[in-house]
Formats: C-alpha cells, structure tokens, sequence
C-alpha cells in the first residue's frame, strides 16, 4: 500500500503557509478575543450591523482586488461610492423610480472607473496619481452637486437594498448580504472560469507576454478599473441604502481600509496572485477589528493608525517570498 504521509504533510504545509489560511486563523483569534473582552460583540444587534456593513466593504474590495491583481491601484474607490449614492439619491429626489437611480448610480461609479481604466490603460499613466485625482475630482462633483448638504429622506423601496430582509421561511437574510454572494459568486466566476480573468491575473505577472499574444493590454485595464468603479458604486448604493442618507462626507477614508484588506486576503501588488475567497477573509478580519476597537472605546485617531499599520504589515509580508509546501518537499 502506497504510503500517503508524505503527501498528507505536504498538504498541511500548504495550508498553513497559505496567506488565506493566516488570515483565517488571525480572523478567528480576533472574533475570540473580542467575544471575551467586550460582552456586546456576539450580540445580536451588533453581530447585525457587522454583517451588513461589512457587506458593502467586501464589495468594493472585490473590485479593488481585481485592480491589485494586475498590479495597479484605485485611490478613488471612496469617492467613488459616495457619488454614487449622491446621485442616487438626488434621482429619488426628482421623483424618479428607484430602478432609475441604482442604474444612474452605477452608470457614475462606472465613468469614474472608465476614466482611470483609459487614462492607466492607454496613456500608460502611473495608476496611484490617476485615481488619486480622480477621487479629488469625485468629491469635488459631490459638493458641488449637494452644495455641502446631505440629502435625506430616502424611501424605503432604495433603503430596502442596506435595511431589508428576504424571509425564506424561519431563516432572515439581510438584503446586503444576499447581494454581496451575488456579486462574490460572479467575481469567482469571472476570475476563474472566464478567458478574460485568466488575462486579467496574466497582467499582473507578465504584461509582456499578453502583449507578444496580441491582447489590448489598454483595453484589459479599461475593462479592469470600470470593473472596480461599478463594484464601487454597488457598494455606495448599499451604504447609502443602510444609513438613509448621502452625506458628501460619506466613505472618507475607506480607501486605506479597502487596499488593507485586499492585500491581507492575498492580493499580491504586483504578482498576480490572490483569491475571492482570500479578499472576503482580509476584509473581514478588517472590518472586526474596527469593531472592536470601536466596541472597546479606542479613540478614532488611534483606530486609524492601527489600520494603517496593518496595511504596512501587509505590504511588508507580500514583498517576502512565501515558501510552498512544495518547496519543502
């Protein structure tokens, strides 16, 4: 009988060296401390609100994943989602079905990310200054558009997409979850399954070669950054939905927040390399520790730093080459 030790080594290496399987464990880890340290964690209301936030941000980190995984960047993500929940948000305003303003909301997410896909793909511009004036020009539509005003009252037919529930019998889904499954299984599916993502993680190991096969590398890009634009529009609606409002405000600072926990679930910055699966994990393991640290009453500034810090920690580790359990063998 063939003896399988060796290869059942193999694999137990691979899940521990596995960058999803550290994040899933230090995800864990976390949930165990919080729950003993702050009574309120494994409440119901709180455990609640942590899902449907948490929906919209994994969202959006999906589609900057995406942007991580050839090897670019999108400093407009936040921005983004805040325009889209504006505009939303004044369509509904005018009288307008909300069909209309989801449409028009992500129609706007996607322009940013169209915009930053032409100006990265076809002019060849560094990534990080495009969409970081991209999202100055967001906000500043924004302001100008609400006049620094939020805008309120929000019927329940939009607020359903961030409040509601869908019932299948005893067992209540929130209506953001059920949305980010949707757009989680179309991300996998795209990724893995599809010709196009398999270019898509090819340009962010070797660029040259798509080019020499003769694929639009600049249109690639294009279609990559309107990708991340509509993910965050989706999730800026989703936000927008939740809170009943759209603050000009709104979103400020989710960018640091976003790259943290798509480079934590595996995103690699120039390698081509990450999951769906280890997004979801990053993100997650990102977002409990806000909660925590909000649970536990640490002050705003610090809860800042600290998530900075674990974005450094990030980079850090992805720069070091991780050794497979076949490296081992």
């Amino acid at each position: 009988m063939k003896d399988t030790g060796p290869r059942r080594i193999r694999g137990v290496r691979r899940i521990l060296n596995a960058r999803e399987g550290v994040v899933l464990l230090l995800f864990f880890l976390l949930a165990l401390f919080l729950s003993v340290r702050t009574p309120t964690f494994l409440s119901a209301q709180n455990l609640s609100n942590v899902a449907r936030s948490f929906s919209w941000i994994a969202v959006v980190v999906l589609g900057e994943s995406v942007v991580i995984l050839t090897g670019g960047i999108d400093l407009s993500v936040g921005a983004t989602m805040a325009l889209a929940g504006l505009i939303a948000a004044l369509v509904l305003q005018g009288g307008h079905p909300v069909c209309l303003a989801v449409l028009a909301g992500l129609a706007a997410g996607m322009g940013v990310g169209y915009v930053n896909g032409t100006l990265v793909g076809r002019l060849d511009l560094p990534s990080y200054i495009v969409t970081l004036g991209t999202m100055s020009v967001a906000r500043g539509i924004i302001f100008v558009l609400s006049r620094g005003w939020p805008v309120r009252n929000l019927p329940y037919t939009f607020r359903v997409l961030g409040q509601g529930y869908i019932y299948l019998n005893a067992l209540m889904i929130p209506v953001p979850v059920l949305i980010l499954l949707v757009l989680t299984l179309a991300s996998a599916v795209l990724l893995n399954m599809t010709l196009l993502g398999r270019y898509i993680r090819l340009l962010g190991r070797s660029a040259p070669a798509l080019h020499v096969s003769g694929i639009d590398i600049g249109g690639l890009k294009q279609f990559v950054y309107t990708f991340s634009g509509f993910m965050a529009a989706a999730g800026g609606l989703m936000m927008t939905a939740r809170l009943g409002v759209a603050a000009p405000t709104a979103a400020v600072g989710y960018e640091i927040d976003i790259i943290a926990a798509a480079i934590l679930g595996g995103g690699g910055l120039t390698t081509g390399k990450g999951t769906i699966w280890g997004v979801l994990i990053g993100a997650g393991l990102l977002h409990i520790l806000r909660n925590g640290l909000v649970l536990m009453g640490v002050h705003p500034y610090w809860q800042t730093g600290i998530v900075g810090a674990m974005l450094l920690a990030a980079i850090l580790v992805d720069s070091l080459p991780l050794k497979t359990g076949e490296q081992h063998g």
